[in-house]
């Protein structure tokens, strides 16, 4: 019997500019599926928030994508998917976060099982990737590095390579993981894709770079082609912050290689 195809959108949420790295995979993967992102650019960055704000926050994301009618919904953040969705009161449709996904492709493509983590304070203070990589790779030794500069970087338009000031942050962040010699570093944060050419040249080629976004979307794309994906030939992406529309959509467009002007709405949440 055929999968009924199901034409509700895949929601995509995050604290910021970091999840569209998930909707560039998702473009690719499954240009029939409508898209609603996300982005709470009014309260950027998550990761220096309090583990009862970051629950807070949330929640309010999931009853906000939850009203748009979404039939999955992908965790883009890696602090949310680190801190607040084991806690958090989940909708009743699939939620699929980064880190246990991202975990099980840096395991794999370890070779000398030194991996290096980055993600922001929070993420990092919540050792939820030492903890999978440890379920996974009992032998894998973790080097974990917080690098709470990273988010405002990017959420200013600064991940650039020749960037001075990206540059000198970058490399004094991934010191201890060269001295270390890992060969694989998970960018524990979906704003930390945007840096890849930055980390990747100063890593060196023989580093793995693994792209939790990414990964989730593989995840998902495999989910739901089995699930019954959407039967149009090219679906839509609609984008919510709340913040500043043309600010999101310049970078938006810039990073997609798309024009997404006339598609992002500003709304309101609660503060706090």
């Amino acid at each position: 019997m055929a999968v009924r195809p199901d034409n509700r959108p895949i929601g995509v949420f995050d604290s910021g500019l970091g999840g569209l790295t998930a909707v560039k995979e998702l473009l690719t993967l499954l240009p029939g599926e409508d898209i609603v992102y996300l982005g709470d650019t009014g309260r950027v960055p998550y990761g220096t928030r309090s583990t009862e704000t970051i629950i807070k926050y949330t929640e309010q994301a999931f009853a906000f994508l939850m009203g748009q009618n979404v039939k999955r919904i992908i965790v883009a953040c890696g602090t949310v998917s680190s801190v607040a969705l084991g806690k958090a009161k989940l909708p009743p449709v699939p939620v699929t976060g980064v880190v246990d996904v991202a975990a099980e492709a840096a395991v794999a493509r370890t070779k000398n099982g030194k991996i290096g983590v980055l993600g922001t304070p929070a993420t990092i203070a919540s050792g939820a990737y030492e903890k999978r990589i440890a379920k996974l790779l009992p032998s894998a030794e973790c080097f974990s590095v917080a690098c709470p500069l990273f988010v405002p970087l990017v959420e200013a338009g600064r991940f650039q390579q020749g960037d001075k000031v990206v540059e000198l942050v970058v490399s004094e962040y991934l010191e201890p993981l060269q001295n270390a010699g890992v060969d694989t570093v998970i960018l524990g944060c979906t704003h930390y894709p945007l840096l890849a050419d930055v980390i990747g040249a100063h890593m060196g080629s023989g580093v793995a770079l693994i792209n939790p976004g990414a990964e989730a979307v593989q995840f998902v794309a495999s989910a739901q082609k089995k699930e019954g994906a959407a039967d149009r030939p090219l679906g839509t992406a609609k984008y919510f912050v709340t913040d500043s529309v043309e600010g999101f959509a310049l970078s938006a467009a810039r990073f997609l290689q798309r024009p997404v002007a006339g598609s992002v709405t500003k709304i309101e949440i609660e503060r706090g």
